[in-house]
């Protein structure tokens, strides 16, 4: 007689908690390899433990286990490569993926500039990966609907050049020509066998991060997380903590000074989104710009610098004739800003004279070192309190805990992009948006900024909780949505039409 699944069991199976004996499996890890070889494990035996595991702790470091969970070496690849070898075939290619005409959501790097790492080459696909997982935990898109993708053109690391075991192509980036003419083919053919498609696109180099969001966007229907979802976490923190601020010293919020330090393309485009902040007030663009500073490794960015990139000079300064600023102190004595945000990825940048600085201007000085992971963090939230008394306003790119300090519990802020992409693309999707308007964008961060509940704002808190990641991408997506419908190139949503999910 054939034996029942569970006869096949022991007794007890059936009835115990398996999230709990995972989470136990998970802790018993004694390092991060171990661990994400362990979730590489758990997504492939059982993919809906694997989900509801980093849906439920995304406020801790299993978030970041999350993206760097796959190693192509040891599992079956969960992404799709193209190659500059592909030139002239890639629909083919892309027709290989099993999703089709069904797929949603595609995340799409070259692996040039992971942060904190550099240029990776075909190394980066695991970037693709996570964070197309983590649209599957925070918004809940059905993960058949997923393309994670790697452009892979060549890499500019002689160690990878060098090294026998490197899977990618082995030759240098293709100059602008070439790679211009690779992308053209790819989004075209990307359009073509996913004509549903929302294209994220990640870790791009600076240049070409800029370059092929003002090349596609007006054109496909996609955005960059780097430059946009960045710009809007960020957004939507400095309004809840210029409102702080300001209400503590009377300052209107139109007389906020922002200096940035870091100008990637993270960093300019933060930059770009925070005009959103002043023009909300209704200022116009000029007037927006002369509040925002930015710094690069040579200093204060000015208009008469020779050499300047050109992503820097929509903010460089024309009303600076004195001789170069250099030093970050000097700098912010001269622009005596009231918030300093950095997305430089340099270690301590922020030392104890910035940050008591930074107190000495303001009564509560807004202070948000973005940089990830921790050991790329401008100042660590622990120094950052005891420099200021408790009195800054903090939120980072990593994750820190709260702490006590003279008898007060603070709790700090996080600008993790995860509260925002999942919602965006979730929103874009519903809508069938023909595109990734600025508008959009800006009002995700509008209503990420309102997603607070009585209680996070009672304790003083600049974003939720992430703990409640699927409510606060559902509220963006509506948003979303209501956006695009004031865009020509928008269609009308009709909730609840989860085959487009």
């Amino acid at each position: 007689m054939a034996l029942s699944a569970s006869s096949r069991n022991p007794p007890y199976f059936l009835n115990t908690d398996h999230r709990q004996r995972c989470l136990a499996q998970l802790r018993s890890k004694h390092d991060g390899l171990e661990k994400y070889i362990y979730l590489s494990g758990l997504k492939e035996r059982d993919p809906n433990l694997f989900y509801e595991h980093a849906l439920s702790h995304q406020n801790n470091s299993l978030l970041y286990l999350i993206l760097f969970r796959s190693i192509s070496a040891l599992f079956p690849p969960e992404g799709l490569y193209v190659t500059i070898a592909n030139k002239g075939h890639i629909r083919d290619v892309l027709r290989s993926w099993p999703a089709g005409a069904s797929a949603r959501i595609a995340v799409v790097t070259d692996g040039s500039r992971i942060l904190g790492l550099g240029d990776l080459g075909a190394n980066g696909l695991p970037i693709s990966i996570g964070k197309l997982d983590l649209y599957i935990a925070g918004a809940g898109i059905k993960p058949t609907t997923t393309v994670p993708i790697c452009l892979d053109l060549g890499t500019n690391t002689e160690k990878f050049l060098e090294d026998p075991l490197y899977i990618g192509v082995r030759r240098k980036r293709p100059g602008v020509e070439e790679m211009d003419a690779f992308m053209q083919e790819f989004m075209e053919a990307m359009r073509d066998v996913f004509p549903s498609l929302l294209v994220q696109f990640e870790d791009f180099s600076t240049d070409n991060a800029f370059r092929y969001l003002d090349m596609f966007r007006s054109q496909y229907r996609c955005f960059n997380d780097d430059i946009q979802g960045t710009g809007a976490v960020v957004l939507s923190g400095f309004i809840n903590a210029a409102r702080l601020s300001s209400a503590a010293s009377g300052r209107p919020l139109t007389g906020h000074r922002i200096l940035f330090f870091g100008a990637g393309s993270a960093g300019i485009g933060v930059a770009k989104q925070l005009l959103s902040f002043f023009k909300l007030l209704g200022m116009s663009e000029a007037e927006a710009r002369d509040q925002i500073y930015t710094v690069d490794s040579k200093g204060l960015i000015t208009a008469d610098r020779k050499g300047l990139q050109e992503h820097k000079k929509f903010f460089a300064r024309t009303d600076y004739d004195g001789p170069p600023l250099t030093n970050l102190l000097d700098i912010m004595k001269y622009v005596k800003p009231t918030a300093l945000l950095g997305l430089s990825t340099i270690r301590n940048a922020f030392t104890e004279d910035v940050i008591r600085l930074m107190a000495s201007l303001n009564t509560r000085p807004i202070i948000f070192p973005l940089s990830n992971p921790v050991s790329l963090c401008e100042v660590d939230y622990a120094d950052a309190i005891a420099w200021t008394s408790g009195s800054v306003i903090f939120a980072s790119g990593s994750p820190y805990k709260p702490l006590e300090f003279e008898g007060k519990v603070y709790e700090p802020g996080q600008g993790n992009n995860m509260y925002i992409f999942p919602g965006i693309g979730m929103g874009a999707i519903l809508a069938k948006a023909r595109h990734v308007t600025d508008e959009m964008v800006e009002q995700a961060a509008i209503a990420l900024s309102e997603s607070l509940t009585q209680e996070e704002e009672d304790a003083g808190l600049v974003y939720p909780r992430l703990a409640r990641i699927r409510e606060i991408s559902a509220q963006i997506a509506k948003t979303v949505v209501r956006a695009a419908q004031k865009d020509v190139g928008g269609a009308f949503a009709i909730f609840g039409c989860s085959a487009d999910l």
